[in-house]
């Protein structure tokens, strides 16, 4: 055994400090030293003020506080993203976290209400949704403060701050023994194996390791400046290239939800925080101009602006190798995908998930790497696949870019995945993948993909009887939630952001 004793992060931001969290809370600082070179001249891209319910799970796994977390984060509750205008315009859909329904007689919910749908039930999948309801309601309670109500059954996540949750998760990691070094990186040495063995530093230091994190962002120092690795651009798949961000003033009541909008060439979104509201646009600069995207998404702000908008180029898709030798690439060095699923940190996170179930010594296996690389690649598959079932699926041809969208060429691995759903409803169950059934069912039926039948067992359960139980359901869903204090109204009450000046921050 040859076992790290020095593990070296290079680059900070969100994805550094997480890394460098996750690390600390899984490995003695008397055994293996972390250290995070991080550059005060480089700014980071604040990737992530959405997040999926995973998050709340790496808090937990952590030993973070979460009431803490959210009050120093000025953070909002989400219970699911809001879709306006991309089947049809004026037409809106929900993609709410947690379960739908619940299974009748062992039988699948889905199938259940698929089989009075076909019927003319009147009652739509959402309507047995809690997520759903209490966003419309704009309530919100903890699932786990209701047991055996239908609210229990929700899921949430986060909107946040990501400077300020890098902020937090570099304050964790510090009082874990995790090292924190100033200074811009100005080369990179290998060893004879093609291992990176040290980092030159722009003030003459030099810092060794053993294995390397790359969190440079877009720049992917290590893994393709040093290391050469090459990068499966998926822009034949997901169009969209680049996003215009600005964050304004709140106005309003704060809303539980993300709400994603379809614009003329590519969508928008809306983040509530408690103390501010991140916007932005993500466009395709074959359809767009930046000039016309930034005149788009601020004709749409209904709050003061707090920092000057600025524009993100990208490029969508996911590195040859996310692990080659002794580097690893976490957050977006490693891929990116458009962040209308909210998926980037859970990216991080899994990342590093991934790392710690395979963890090297020394030799860094093949084998290993081999396996990561498999991991990671069919997460960002999945994810890819998923996004693209919001575009392809659309009704839309009032542009050059929505047309290009309902007319683009489908990924294999999706195309069954519709296909078979189309036939009965089935869905292809992956190894722990991130979107569970009630996701792909949220998305099809909102898009307008319905199965042409029902499973056949559904006939074992008498039609009456099932309409009449879900309608009991239903009604019983919407009284619990009426219940209910405002989301605004559990913020103040249970965790109140703290007091910042955000005009000083931007």
């Amino acid at each position: 055994m040859k076992p790290l004793n020095k593990i070296v992060i290079v680059g900070g931001g969100t994805a550094g400090w997480i890394a460098a969290a996750v690390l600390s809370n899984k490995i003695s600082k008397d055994i293996c030293q972390i250290e995070l070179v991080e550059s005060d001249e480089i700014g980071t891209i604040g990737v992530g003020e959405s997040t999926i319910p995973p998050f709340i799970a790496l808090l937990k796994v952590l030993g973070i506080d979460e009431q803490e977390f959210i009050k120093h984060t000025q953070a909002s509750f989400k219970l699911g993203i809001n879709f306006a205008n991309w089947k049809q315009q004026n037409e809106s859909y929900f993609h709410p976290f947690g379960t739908v329904g619940a299974h009748v007689k062992l039988y699948e919910f889905y199938q259940c209400w698929l089989k009075l749908k076909l019927n003319g039930f009147s009652l739509g999948y959402q309507d047995f949704s809690p997520a759903n309801v209490m966003a419309n309601e704009r309530k919100f309670y903890l699932p786990n403060m209701v047991p055996q109500t239908p609210v229990a059954n929700a899921s949430y996540a986060l909107h946040l701050d990501a400077k300020l949750a890098a902020s937090y998760f570099r304050a964790y990691a510090e009082a874990r023994g995790v090292k924190r070094t100033e200074g811009m990186v100005t080369d990179v040495i290998k060893n004879q194996r093609g291992f990176i063995e040290k980092i030159l530093l722009k003030n003459g230091q030099h810092i060794n390791g053993q294995f390397f994190i790359d969190c440079t962002g877009f720049r992917a120092l290590l893994i393709e400046k040093t290391l050469g690795v090459g990068y499966h651009d998926w822009s034949n798949y997901l169009p969209c290239d680049r996003a215009i961000a600005v964050q304004t003033e709140n106005k309003g009541e704060t809303v539980p939800f993300t709400r994603a909008t379809a614009q003329k060439h590519g969508w928008t979104w809306r983040i509530p925080l408690q103390h501010r509201t991140g916007n932005g646009y993500v466009y395709s600069s074959k359809f767009c101009s930046d000039e016309e995207a930034k005149a788009t998404l601020l004709s749409m702000l209904d709050g003061e602006m707090l920092n000057e908008p600025r524009v993100i180029p990208f490029v969508t898709g996911v590195r040859h190798d996310v692990w080659k030798n002794n580097c690893l690439a976490i957050g977006l060095a490693s891929g990116f995908i458009e962040p209308l699923e909210s998926t980037a940190i859970h990216l991080i996170v899994r990342g590093m998930d991934y790392f710690l179930r395979f963890f090297p010594d020394q030799e860094c296996e093949p084998a290993l790497i081999k396996e990561y690389n498999r991991r990671m690649t069919a997460d960002y598959e999945e994810i890819r696949d998923f996004i693209v079932l919001h575009y392809c699926t659309t009704e839309r041809e009032d542009t050059p870019f929505w047309r290009w969208c309902k007319n683009m060429e489908l990924p294999q691995s999706l195309k069954e995945r519709i296909d078979l759903f189309r036939a009965h409803g089935a869905l292809r169950e992956g190894v722990d993948e991130l979107f569970r059934d009630d996701s792909w069912y949220s998305v099809f039926e909102g898009m307008g993909i319905r199965p042409r039948k029902y499973s056949p067992q559904i006939d074992n359960l008498h039609e009456g009887e099932l309409e009449t139980l879900l309608v009991n359901a239903a009604e019983l869903l919407k009284n619990v939630v009426k219940k209910l204090p405002s989301h605004d109204e559990f913020l103040r009450e249970h965790c109140p952001a703290e007091k910042i000046d955000f005009k000083k921050m931007a």
